[in-house]
């Protein structure tokens, strides 16, 4: 499992490589969603710059991580700020999936029948 200190890393994308990363561990998932991962997180560097990577932590959360180079001036912190609780709020569904997603098969952890919608 590819690990950034204690956090499990699904995918990033870096804009100083201009390269997107996605972890194999994950490669079982559908190709709609490695494309609407990767598209988030390549116009993500390419709109404000820097790293961005999402990790899950121990309990399953994933998260946005940003990193910049300390001499890059034009990184956009407040673009990056803006920018990730569009995604929260737009991308909603995929990022509450993929946590469900990793908790279930990463961590083994049992479904709530009360979540599942019929």
């Amino acid at each position: 499992m590819e690990h950034d200190g204690d956090n499990v890393v699904l995918c990033g994308a870096n804009s100083y490589e201009q390269k997107f990363y996605f972890n194999q561990q994950f490669s079982s998932l559908p190709e709609s969603i490695k494309q609407e991962l990767k598209v988030m997180c390549v116009l993500y560097t390419e709109d404000v710059g820097g790293i961005l990577t999402l990790e899950y932590t121990e309990d399953g959360t994933l998260e946005f991580k940003v990193t910049a180079e300390e001499n890059d001036y034009l990184f956009d912190e407040i673009g990056s700020v803006l920018k990730i609780k569009q995604y929260r709020s737009e991308k909603r569904e995929l990022l509450e999936n993929m946590e469900m997603y990793y908790r279930v098969f990463c961590l083994g952890e049992e479904l709530d029948n009360g979540a599942v919608d019929k």
